[in-house]
């Protein structure tokens, strides 16, 4: 868009960001991630481990993190905390039964030192489905008032249509822009 035409009118380099993504295991971690990188999403598989893929946005690239959500994967999420510059957590919507496994995760990674003052962006998927919670109502029942310590949004997106999903990546950016000034 135009903050890309200006940074090459300025010829200043584009920034660098490392985004660790993640969320229990069928949320749409890796759908989002396709969706962010304008590929092919009719076959997604579950992660087994992590995938890494750069996404250029905004000016900026992404080196983004998509990690397994597997229960037996989620006590290694930690090792890959280091250096981030901004935690995307991924809810599946319409899956409520899991509601509080979830945000019992979160609130974990939330207090992990690696993530301290870490901007966090909750993406609260699958909107598309009659069965999904609102997202103002997910940021209640996740506590998300309650995160002092960083900024943070939830954005209501369905990653299969696409939808919500670039205001989220306007939110990231608005986030970068600030920490600039």
């Amino acid at each position: 868009g135009l903050l890309s035409v200006i940074q090459k009118l300025k010829g200043s380099p584009e920034q660098e960001l490392r985004i660790v993504l993640l969320g229990l295991d069928n949320a749409g971690k890796t759908t989002l991630l396709k969706r962010l990188a304008s590929e092919e999403i009719s076959t997604i598989t579950p992660t087994q481990g992590f995938n890494i893929k750069s996404v250029h946005s905004h000016g900026l690239k992404l080196n983004v993190w998509d990690i397994g959500g597997q229960r037996s994967i989620r006590p290694y999420w930690k090792k890959y905390l280091g250096s981030t510059d901004l935690l995307i957590y991924v809810i599946d919507s319409a899956d409520q039964k899991r509601f509080e496994e979830t945000g019992q995760e979160l609130a974990e990674l939330t207090e992990d030192e690696s993530l301290t003052g870490v901007p966090l962006l909750v993406f609260a998927n699958k909107q598309d489905l009659v069965t999904a919670a609102p997202a103002a109502e997910i940021a209640e029942g996740l506590s998300l008032h309650t995160y002092r310590d960083r900024e943070w949004q939830i954005q209501a997106c369905s990653a299969l249509s696409g939808e919500g999903v670039q205001d989220g990546m306007n939110w990231i950016s608005s986030q970068i822009m600030n920490r600039k000034k």
